[in-house]
């Protein structure tokens, strides 16, 4: 491996850099984003000794967008390095702090050519894996945008109407209901909401889905609405009433994404050849499950082994030790989306599954407070799954929690 590449991503422009091996610069240009600028940073690495047995390797600041898809797409091995790091091997080169879009394409062919060995390349995930991951992802943004929408809907209605926020408040799902935003759709403010007859109210349930219990529930809300609250001045409500309109559509469509997206992943996920080795884990559906393959891959050699893994996940934790101070750390640098789905993951494999109870209890015997203790399980349970998927097993219970005769004749 003779020449490295940098490339310097903007939003319209790519500046291109070829070093060396002994950090001469080979070549130097700038492309446009789009497939005349391909042809052309294809053509300069052809020039320079670029072949499918031997791809120059890449380096970018980021591992998303068109350009990084095609050289992936070419076979060649894309190193995205993070935009921090790059600031700190830029001072190896000029204390002045001087800084330019060709300097920086500079430094990260040079970080190849000299620490090639210290970065992860993006991994040769299969294409179903990585359509799982753009749908999953997804997903997960549409749960936190709808968690947001609702926020600042309860937030608005605790401000001049409490008592629709009383009456949702023992449902499972609250103002989310699609009972509870259809009403709110039609009686945005208390008003309008004691105008309801029990007729209205019966077809407004129906018109959300609900077939069950209708007359009783329609009973229900028409006496809800009438309790006595506290009350804003009339112009006022209505004013309030108009931005709460406003608020529930974007929830409805926050909610409207969330389940769509919810059966596109779960589609997907059912195709992959890992989603029964997956799905076998206890606490793992294939929501959360194709959560999991979309940040942990199907690349079998991107962790060599669990341990890895873990620190991807921000599940093992970090030392720092200078002369005789000595700390154990929570990560904090890792991957948010999977450890998001890992605290899922943990909370519910608590209740499904014998050893992880025990494994949990036993941890918070021992001084680990909630978050840690499931961190820990969480881990554990990425330990067992990295090793299920290398073997093409699934999961054992017995195997991965033995009981306590066994550990200690395994001991012996």
């Amino acid at each position: 491996m003779e020449v490295f590449c940098g490339i310097d991503w903007a939003e319209d422009h790519h500046d291109i850099a070829l070093v060396d091996r002994d950090g001469k610069l080979l070549a130097r240009r700038r492309i446009g984003d789009d497939a005349a600028g391909l042809a052309l940073l294809l053509g300069l690495l052809a020039e320079h000794g670029d072949s499918a047995e031997d791809p120059v390797p890449v380096a970018i600041e980021t591992p998303l967008g068109l350009l990084v898809a095609c050289l992936r797409a070419t076979g060649r091995t894309v190193y995205p390095i993070n935009p921090m790091a790059v600031a700190r091997y830029r001072d190896r080169h000029s204390v002045a702090g001087r800084k330019s879009d060709h300097g920086d394409a500079v430094v990260l062919a040079n970080v190849l050519r000299t620490d090639l060995h210290a970065h992860r390349p993006l991994p040769a995930d299969t294409e179903l894996a990585q359509a799982i991951a753009v749908l999953a992802r997804a997903q997960q943004d549409a749960v936190w945008a709808r968690t947001a929408a609702h926020n600042k809907l309860r937030s608005h209605l605790r401000e001049y109407y409490p008592g629709f926020l009383a009456v949702f408040a023992d449902a499972r799902g609250g103002i989310t209901r699609p009972e509870a935003r259809v009403i709110l759709a039609a009686a945005p403010d208390p008003a309008a909401a004691a105008k309801l007859t029990a007729a209205q109210l019966r077809a407004l349930l129906r018109k959300a889905g609900r077939s069950r219990g209708v007359d009783a529930e329609a009973t229900r809300l028409r006496d809800a609405f009438h309790v006595p609250q506290m009350r804003q001045l009339p112009l006022v409500e209505q004013a309030m009433g108009r931005q709460a309109l406003a608020l529930i559509g974007q929830l409805d469509a926050a909610c409207t994404a969330a389940a769509d997206l919810e059966q596109a992943v779960i589609e997907s996920f059912n195709q992959h050849p890992d989603a029964g080795i997956i799905t076998s884990f206890p606490g793992l559906g294939p929501l959360t499950g194709a959560r999991v393959l979309a940040e942990t891959g199907d690349d079998r050699s991107r962790f060599a082994d669990a341990k890895g893994l873990k620190a991807y996940v921000g599940a093992a934790p970090i030392t720092r030790a200078s002369g005789k101070t000595r700390a154990v750390l929570h990560r904090r640098v890792k991957n948010n989306r999977l450890a998001a789905a890992g605290y899922l993951w943990a909370f519910s494999a608590i209740s499904a599954s014998p050893g992880a109870r025990q494994h949990y209890d036993k941890r918070k015997k021992d001084g680990d407070r909630h978050a840690a203790a499931q961190r820990n399980l969480f881990g554990r349970l990425l330990g067992c799954l990295h090793h299920c998927l290398a073997t093409g097993q699934h999961y054992n219970e017995d195997t991965a929690f033995p009981p306590p005769a066994r550990r200690h004749q395994d001991a012996a």
